[in-house]
């Protein structure tokens, strides 16, 4: 198989998105499975480089066990390639997509883990801006908030301005489809339709364009959720349409010990 930067051995193809194709692939110096995400570059090609540099570097400074690790960077033939821990799990949307729905308990500890990341990652001055199942990879001991490759720094105009509407429109506050900026609000709205998916089944505005999102976000609102028990009033929080009236990761970390200590002997051990 191809060699990237004579040191990682591409084994098989593990993923596709819009943002590029991630392998699987071998370390060959420490012997260790990694992997490798090869960028798809669209538009301005030195513009879109500096953007990625700046986002790899910006996901590397992160250091969490429930966000993914990043090792390195590699340029070779005028394509980028980060070079990430291997993780072996499936992510939430493949579980989701096999069993439909999960039980509020099991939902609400595996949101315990993921907001501990974003709040890691926004202490950090990171903001995610695509939380969503598919970025939630579930491994036998871990819970892990992946892809940062569109990760931007608090208060950075420069890649909304350049890159335009970036993320998945089901999973984007808003505010955020009306053409505002990202902000720690709009990743926490994204943490409240990731778990409303879970227990729900479906995003909280199914579309796949911003348009067809925004007008249901707009017009109908969400369907109050049915299968989400104790985690119902923490989920209609976090969509609120308006920012400021959205609990704060703080909160909603102690909204959800507060589930956990009135659930202790029925948690589904995650």
């Amino acid at each position: 198989m191809r060699e990237i930067g004579g040191r990682y051995r591409l084994t098989e193809e593990a993923g596709r998105g819009g943002m590029g194709v991630v392998w699987r692939a071998f370390d060959q110096l420490l012997h260790r499975e990694v992997a490798l995400k090869e960028l798809t570059l669209i538009g301005e090609a030195e513009a879109v480089r500096r953007r990625v540099l700046r986002e790899a570097r910006l996901a590397a400074r992160l250091t969490h066990p429930s966000i993914i690790t990043v090792h390195d960077l590699v340029e070779e033939q005028g394509k980028l390639w980060i070079v990430m821990e291997y993780l072996d799990g499936m992510s939430l949307h493949d579980l989701l997509s096999q069993v439909g729905t999960l039980p509020d308990t099991s939902v609400a500890a595996i949101g315990r883990h993921l907001l501990s990341a974003l709040r890691n990652a926004h202490q950090a001055g990171v903001l995610h801006r695509d939380v969503k199942p598919a970025n939630v990879v579930l491994t036998g001991d871990r819970i892990v908030l992946t892809d940062f490759g569109i990760a931007t720094a608090e208060g950075d105009m420069t890649s909304t301005r350049s890159g335009g509407l970036r993320g998945t429109p089901a999973f984007m506050a808003p505010e955020r489809l009306r053409g505002g900026i990202a902000t720690k609000e709009g990743d926490m709205w994204s943490f409240g339709a990731t778990l409303y998916s879970a227990v729900e089944g479906r995003p909280p505005y199914p579309g796949k364009d911003a348009g067809t999102v925004l007008k249901l976000a707009m017009e109908a609102g969400f369907p109050p959720p049915r299968r989400a028990g104790v985690l119902r009033p923490i989920i209609e929080g976090l969509l609120h349409h308006d920012p400021a009236r959205r609990p704060s990761a703080q909160q909603t970390a102690g909204l959800l010990a507060a589930v956990r200590a009135a659930t202790a002997g029925y948690l589904t051990a995650i």
